[in-house]
């Protein structure tokens, strides 16, 4: 839900989150054992691990001057592996590991498991620099105990039926009024031509999270202004869903909705499904990442190739009534690299020389072989972009990056003009955007309040947002659940959530 960011973190550089196994020794001037490998923890996505003789890593090792031993882990079972690797001896510590803000890894960085980063980073130019916001966020309470892995920080947008726009004769939404008047056209104007009233206009699935968790509600009350998670008014910190801005945002949804405008299953619809009615000519508007636009494709690819460009058209975050663009971005990281304390990181020297290696790894020459692989090998150029030579062919080294200036690597080719023209068109909107981004300011910030009842104090914002929208409740029942909120342990959140921030400026 509600987390904010330090002043300390943003005027310093971003910590690498590495943790240290000895993968091969040498010797000192003194004549003693030092670590000259490194070993990393990291999660794997795909069936198998990468191999220990892959020529990618090889080529790493050559660009870093480091033996690298990588413990692959399932990604299904990698936090339970992370706690059983912190509770043994430290002897068999990693150097470096891939971490998030779970509870379990704030209580050990907290009674000093991890190395404290955030005045560590500034000797090392491809560990320094990044996004001091996206830093800050990675903190815990201002501390940086990690780098941040980089993810796009703006990805939202909005996706339209192009085809049905065109029908209809009407232009992309740029405010959250054409967004309704789109919505209401497609609703009613027969856009796929087929004289049913079998339309409609936005489409919303069941929401998997609570509330903050990128939902197309969470957009919206942005854009209305209602800040992100947390936001600041008159000196203090306040959750988003306390301000007119929310509740104005959610009864122009819950309008959407009772007008048939919003599908009607929204409350039920399966996330995995959330394509179908789009593709299928049910529904004409996704709010998402965009993205999202590419699996689109890829269903029109399949049905009507020679037609693929007019199915799909997107545009960036909308104004909101007041005129102004607040944009929604994601957290703009994926975990944390994080490097515990002991094994063989146990001196400041040893710290530097896990930092000295992280820096050799986000370096550019490695970052795309990370991202891409080896050129002649695994793809070609043309131009600017990457063709790769095994198009379906995923790997899990980019799970060694942090990134903290973003991606560095080569785009790939994509395999028609409508596809490139689209994502061109994304990459473009994302850094227009990105302008307005409104970064959640409570982030950084953790409640011991929160810890304990954070769950519950989220669904019960959410369980009266989804009945106030379905039109189960009015008004004055969704000002009731959130003073509700607020007696059952959120005004304890938000004076720790303040006293932490206000101790952090």
């Amino acid at each position: 839900m509600l987390i904010p960011l330090n002043r300390r973190v943003a005027a310093a550089v971003v910590a690498v989150a590495l943790t240290g196994s000895l993968a091969a020794c040498g010797s000192d001037a003194d004549g003693g054992d030092k670590p000259t490998g490194i070993t990393m923890m990291l999660p794997f996505y795909q069936e198998q691990p990468e191999a220990a003789d892959d020529p990618r890593l090889k080529k790493l090792e050559e660009i870093t001057g480091t033996d690298i031993t990588v413990n692959w882990v399932p990604d299904a079972s990698y936090n339970d592996k992370l706690n059983v690797t912190l509770a043994g001896d430290g002897e068999d510590l990693p150097e470096i590991m891939v971490a998030s803000k779970t509870p379990g890894f704030i209580k050990s960085a907290e009674a000093g498991a991890f190395w404290d980063l955030t005045d560590k980073l500034a000797d090392y130019p491809n560990l320094a620099n990044g996004n001091p916001d996206v830093h800050q966020m990675a903190s815990v309470n201002g501390t940086l105990y990690g780098i941040y892995r980089y993810r796009d920080p703006m990805r939202v947008g909005v996706i339209v039926r192009k085809d049905w726009l065109e029908k209809v004769g009407m232009e992309m939404p740029k405010t959250t009024g054409d967004l309704y008047a789109v919505a209401k056209a497609f609703t009613e104007q027969d856009p796929d031509g087929n004289g049913k009233d079998d339309t409609t206009g936005l489409i919303i699935p069941k929401w998997p999270g609570s509330i903050g968790t990128s939902s197309p509600y969470d957009v919206i009350e942005t854009w209305y202004g209602a800040g992100n998670g947390w936001t600041e008014r008159n000196g203090q910190l306040v959750p988003g869903f306390t301000t007119e801005e929310f509740i104005e945002a959610d009864k122009f949804i819950r309008k959407m909705v009772s007008e048939g405008l919003i599908n009607k299953d929204f409350a039920t619809l399966d996330s995995a499904t959330w394509n179908e009615p789009f593709y299928n000519g049910k529904g004409g508007i996704i709010i998402d990442v965009l993205d999202r636009s590419q699996q689109l494709y890829n269903l029109w690819q399949e049905s009507d190739p020679d037609n693929l460009g007019d199915y799909v058209e997107i545009t960036g975050q909308l104004r909101g009534p007041d005129g102004q663009l607040y944009a929604y971005p994601t957290t703009g990281y994926n975990g944390f690299m994080a490097i515990p304390r002991g094994g063989n990181v146990k001196t400041e020297e040893d710290l530097n020389r896990v930092l000295t290696f992280l820096d050799k790894l986000n370096s550019k020459e490695a970052q795309i072989v990370m991202n891409n692989g080896i050129e002649g090998t695994d793809f070609t150029l043309e131009g600017d972009l990457a063709v790769p030579k095994d198009p379906a062919k995923e790997t899990s080294w980019a799970q060694l990056r942090c990134a903290v200036d973003g991606y560095t690597g080569y785009a790939v080719k994509l395999a028609t003009e409508a596809e490139q023209a689209t994502y061109d068109k994304r990459i473009g909107l994302w850094k227009q955007d990105l302008k307005s981004a409104v970064y959640n300011p409570g982030a950084a910030y953790v409640s011991e309040t929160y810890i304990s009842r954070g769950a519950q104090l989220d669904n019960m914002i959410a369980d009266a947002r989804i009945k106030f929208i379905a039109g189960q409740i009015d008004e004055q029942g969704l000002r009731d659940a959130i003073q509700q909120w607020r007696s059952s342990g959120g005004d304890d959140v938000i004076k720790e959530t303040n006293d932490l921030w206000k101790a952090d400026q």
